[in-house]
């Protein structure tokens, strides 16, 4: 494996470093990786694992990201790779998120240069990181962002929003479009449920708003923990305080997957959401998963 030096670190004593790239900020010893499992120390030195090596390429409608605003109609090429900053017992993803890069493992080794070629053969007008969480390979993304704008294909982020200021400052002014998974509106769902902390999350999205980044919403729906009208209001009230109402809001249906086998979610719980949000005045509301 080709190994790119990572951005956002610090070395610490006796070989030790500090990841700064999310919130976690994980102390990673000399031939370890952090939480993530793509960004390994070695001897002294901290790596990008997947910088590189996306394990998913694929041709996707935008609406699939999902995008209903946003090019509608279009083509988007979309890569991912392996590792999540997140734990969440619920992940719909699950089998490139908590996997890792092995001496076994099959991987591509695609440049920044060849994802952009491969959007312009493919004559899709935007190309979207996604499938896994994409801000564990931020370095990759900063690089092919700024080579598709240069060639004139737009960018798009499908991400939870779990990432450090710093590392925010540098990959979201590149971004033409986002879409950010807000995983349950109170800290005790992200840390019962994704062994998380919320702010991050709200903070990323006040930083794509004021970026004028294109930005939607998602949130997958699971009975029993971010189901109640309690926590459906007070997202509502934050995103009228901080957003705007017209920031298209996308309820999902969830299924056991991963570690949860709660049963899934039945449609009038969504429909129940959607009542709330039109009667508040949200005026981009999307099912999905029904």
């Amino acid at each position: 494996m080709t190994l790119h030096k990572a951005k956002w670190w610090l070395p610490l004593d006796d070989g030790v470093v500090q990841c700064k790239l999310c919130p976690r900020q994980c102390h990673i010893q000399p031939g370890c990786t952090g939480y993530c499992a793509v960004r390994e120390n070695r001897d002294g030195t901290l790596y990008s694992l997947s910088y590189g090596h996306p394990v998913s390429v694929a041709i996707d409608p935008i609406e699939k990201k999902p995008l209903a605003h946003f090019m509608p109609g279009t083509k988007t090429l979309s890569f991912g790779a392996f590792g999540c900053n997140l734990g969440c017992v619920f992940c719909q993803n699950y089998s490139l998120s908590r996997q890792s890069y092995t001496p076994d493992t099959l991987y591509r080794d695609i440049s920044p240069a060849q994802i952009v070629k491969l959007t312009q053969q493919h004559k899709c007008p935007s190309l979207s990181f996604t499938y896994n969480e994409p801000s564990t390979f931020a370095e990759y993304a900063i690089d092919i962002a700024q080579l598709a704008h240069k060639a004139g294909i737009k960018t798009v982020l499908v991400s939870n929003g779990y990432i450090s200021q710093d590392a925010a400052d540098e990959l979201y002014p590149l971004i033409d479009a986002a879409n950010i998974d807000m995983k349950g509106f109170s800290q005790d769902f992200y840390s019962q449920m994704c062994q998380a902390t919320l702010q991050p999350v709200l903070d990323s999205l006040e930083k794509l708003y004021a970026l004028s980044v294109h930005l939607e919403i998602t949130t997958l729906i699971i009975p029993g923990k971010n189901d109640d009208d309690a926590s459906t209001i007070a997202w509502l009230d934050w995103i009228e305080a901080h957003l705007d109402k017209s920031v298209p809001l996308h309820f999902n249906a969830y299924y056991p997957a991963y570690k949860c086998s709660i049963p899934c979610t039945q449609p009038e719980t969504l429909y129940h959401i959607r009542s709330l949000a039109q009667k508040r005045g949200f005026i981009n509301i999307h099912l999905g998963n029904i």
